[in-house]
């Protein structure tokens, strides 16, 4: 299935190695918890540099652009945990996204992500958004790969949060998000070198070079998954 709802929120952070133990108890044990128990969040996922450094990328899917500035969602941004706290200072460089889904492709969920933070040129962003759901929505059927997304970040005008001043203030945002979701990394690699290539995505109507990185699954959940087992 295509990605579950109309809205997502992506992050990317690093994780100093000595915190990483805590970091992924804390995030797995409590904050996925949390974060899915609110009306609207749909899946969480965590995925790893698959190159073993520190960054990490999140993802959760939300039913629709509202939850985004939800009173659930603001409440749990103001009053985090202790726990919470203690490790929020510790995510360091910082990307935080709050997207609307402009197109979405194939379906499952493989062990390898590719990611791609881009930025339309001048006056090309209808030209750009038709090229890469062009590009995307022949994707899934590829040996390898299962799904194709393309986001963009329209964040709600809210204040700052108690989360985001644990953190050191507003968090930088990426612009349009390219994701593509894959069973064998292998196939990310060519679509590095060919249709997502830095030229390719140019031509497309891209400015500058994109920020691209692989990532490994490391947990998903959703709310399904917080229920009692029988």
């Amino acid at each position: 299935m295509p990605l579950l709802g109309q809205a997502a929120i992506a992050m990317w952070w690093d994780m100093a190695p000595a915190h990483r133990d805590e970091f992924e108890h804390w995030h797995s044990h409590e904050h996925f918890p949390e974060r899915l128990g609110i009306p609207g969040f749909r899946r969480g996922s965590r995925w790893a540099d698959a190159t073993g450094g520190p960054g990490f990328f999140v993802m959760y899917e939300l039913d629709d652009y509202a939850t985004l500035s939800s009173p659930h969602y603001l409440e749990r941004l103001n009053n985090p945990t202790p726990w919470s706290r203690k490790l929020m200072p510790r995510h360091s460089n910082m990307v935080r996204s709050l997207t609307r889904v402009l197109g979405s492709f194939g379906g499952g969920l493989g062990q390898s992500m590719l990611t791609l933070r881009l930025s339309p040129a001048a006056g090309q962003g209808e030209a750009l958004r038709a090229s890469l759901c062009a590009t995307l929505a022949a994707l899934p059927l590829r040996p390898g790969l299962a799904s194709a997304h393309l986001l963009q970040t329209q964040a709600p005008a809210i204040a700052p949060t108690q989360e985001q001043l644990i953190r050191g203030g507003v968090d930088p945002a990426a612009d349009w998000i390219v994701l593509v979701n894959a069973y064998d990394a292998a196939a990310i690699a060519l679509l590095l070198s060919g249709e997502l290539c830095a030229r390719a995505l140019a031509d497309a109507g891209a400015a500058g070079a994109p920020v691209s990185a692989i990532y490994d699954l490391r947990l998903a959940m959703t709310p399904s998954d917080l229920l009692p087992m029988p």
